[in-house]
Order: structure tokens, then sequence, then C-alpha cells
């Protein structure tokens, strides 16, 4: 189907969607309904159904959508049928813990490699990546035509390490680093942020707490 403009917060639903409908057993209905995955996901049925149509066309009235179609809809809108080369920068443990996961290549993403400034840290390698010098960040963005980089400094050095992935073509990044990027129209930053999560996790339990009472 066509793609459609779509905003990010789909965007972040469609995952959601993916990885209910992959855990799902292999014995199951072959066909699924928004009504159905609007409730096993605790979501309004509309906005399920909304979503559903901007990525795949495959739905059919009083019998929903098949279940592996969908999935396949749903894994190429998001680019995880093309595998997309990755970069990252700042391999400290969170840093190695994301170049060590092998189970980014079910989404499509490729980290080929890490770079950092420790010398005890250059030349450790993570399930075949490797940690490079920061000298060579240029070279390698350039030669395999990186568009996607992963930031796992700290945050006294994350705007100056994001102004030199770009200059080096990067288009995309994944930041975890606690701190805003300013970045020009045309690159896209997707934030981690750790607080904030904690925060929302913090605020529901306090919340579940006080009813219980």
């Amino acid at each position: 189907m066509m793609q459609k403009e779509i905003s990010k917060s789909v965007l972040r639903r469609l995952p959601g969607y993916l990885a209910y409908l992959k855990a799902m057993p292999e014995d199951a209905s072959p066909n699924v309904s928004a009504t159905f995955l609007a409730n096993a996901l605790g979501m309004g049925e509309v906005q399920v159904r909304k979503d559903l149509a901007m990525v795949s066309d495959g739905g059919r009235p009083k019998v929903g959508y098949n279940r592996q179609l969908l999935i396949n809809d749903i894994e190429q809108f998001l680019g995880y049928d093309n595998t997309n080369d990755a970069v990252l920068v700042g391999a400290g443990r969170l840093g190695r813990a994301l170049l060590g996961y092998s189970g980014f290549a079910e989404y499509g993403l490729n980290i080929i490699c890490g770079f950092d400034v420790d010398e005890n840290i250059i030349g450790l390698t993570k399930t075949g990546k490797t940690v490079l010098p920061m000298q060579e960040l240029e070279r390698v963005c350039r030669e395999r035509k990186i568009l996607m980089g992963i930031l796992t400094v700290s945050e006294e050095y994350a705007q100056q390490v994001c102004d030199e992935m770009i200059r080096y073509g990067i288009r995309a990044i994944w930041n975890f680093a606690p701190v805003h990027l300013n970045v020009p129209e045309g690159v896209l930053v997707q934030n981690e942020n750790m607080a904030t999560s904690l925060a929302v996790l913090s605020k529901h339990l306090s919340a579940q707490m006080k009813t219980s009472l």
C-alpha cells in the first residue's frame, strides 16, 4: 500500500502491536480485529483501528486482518525488513550492552561497531562488534554511508558528538544521553529518557498504592 504521512505517536505504538501479534500462540485464530487488539492491549478501539489503517489495507469487515499479513505490513512499514546499519558512540557499560545485544536484528537494526575515546575500551569486541577510536568515526560513516547513530555518551559531550555525527552524514540519532540535542531540520532525534520513564513508573506505583489503602 502507498505509505501515508504518520505521526511519531503512531510510530511509537506500532512496535507494541507487532510484539503482541508475534507473541500470539501458533494455534490462535489466523485473523485478528482492531477490537481484539484494543482489548488485549488496554487501548481505545478507535485509536487502534486508525493506526492499523495507516499501515495496512488488509482489514475486512467482520473478519479483521490476517494476522501474518498484518505482521508483514507493520514490519515493512517500520523498515524491519530492511536492515539499517548504525554506529554507536560511547562504549561504556550501557553502550557495550547495546553493542552486544543481538535482538536488534529482529527490528532491522545492525550496529556495525562502537566508538570511544577510552584507550582501555578501544579494541574490545562484543559479539563481533569492535570498539574503534573516535578518529575513525568519519571514515566509517562515509565509507559505509551510515545514516543512523546511537548516542550513549555523557551529558557534557552529547552535543559535540551529535554535531560530529551530523557532519559525517548521519540523519537519525537514537539518544540515550540525558540532554536536549539541537539539530538542523531534516535530522531526527529519538530520546530515551530513563529519568522520565522512571518518573512515570513511580507516579503509577504511588497512585496504585493510594487506591489500595
